[in-house]
């Protein structure tokens, strides 16, 4: 019996907020059924891993535990980074858009292995501010660009936006100290998971630590 099964359809269905009754009337078997499901006291049939697979959308292989991939993701090839700043504008705009939709992707995909939504909320929630603030700044070039959108002022919503990505930073350390949510996690294990959507996310890693050790030096 697959012992990852019925941890992640229980997680699925708690995720949305159904109940098990629900969710049993709408696979069209009982509740006590679906519950020996879930407690893993009885296997289900392959009709019930694709009935399951297409209510949660997710794949099969998620279901099983295969993949942390809810569903599989198309992913484009990502030159290598020693390559990358012979691109043209157009295509290094193109590449770093889908390495940080790639990366993101992966994020979410690992958060919800962990099952903690508490740790999904402040790593959205850091995540969230950083487009904000990266938005704002281009919003906020022209000066003369109405400012109704925003409620934060136009002279403390950066320092008040970079405080608060500290404290989510902060926050989703505690969480994962108090949640015991550590995935064990190596780049073998993630190629596996991935396959080529890894290489976004080591590119990405190579690429900020490359910005931030430039930056850093330029400063100093």
């Amino acid at each position: 019996m697959n012992k990852d099964f019925p941890r992640i359809i229980t997680f699925l269905r708690k995720e949305r907020g159904i109940s098990q009754k629900q969710a049993a009337a709408d696979f069209g078997i009982s509740q006590a059924l679906l519950s020996h499901y879930e407690k893993g006291l009885r296997e289900c049939g392959l009709d019930f891993l694709v009935k399951a697979a297409e209510y949660y959308e997710v794949s099969t292989d998620y279901l099983l535990g295969r993949t942390v991939q809810r569903v599989p993701t198309a992913v484009e090839d990502i030159p290598d980074s020693d390559d990358f700043h012979h691109l043209q504008g157009n295509m290094v705009n193109r590449i770093n858009r889908r390495l940080l939709m790639n990366t993101t992707t992966i994020i979410y995909d690992l958060l919800a292995q962990t099952g903690s939504k508490r740790l999904t909320n402040a790593v959205s929630n850091y995540l969230m501010c950083a487009e904000y603030l990266a938005f704002r700044k281009l919003y906020s070039a022209d000066e003369s660009n109405t400012q109704t959108l925003f409620s934060l002022d136009r002279d403390s919503y950066q320092s008040l936006t970079a405080a608060a990505m500290l404290l989510n930073l902060t926050l989703t350390d505690e969480i994962a100290g108090q949640e015991k949510t550590a995935l064990s996690l190596s780049p073998d294990i993630l190629s596996g998971y991935f396959e080529k959507g890894a290489s976004s996310l080591f590119n990405l890693i190579q690429f900020a630590e490359r910005n931030v050790r430039q930056r850093l030096n330029t400063e100093i």
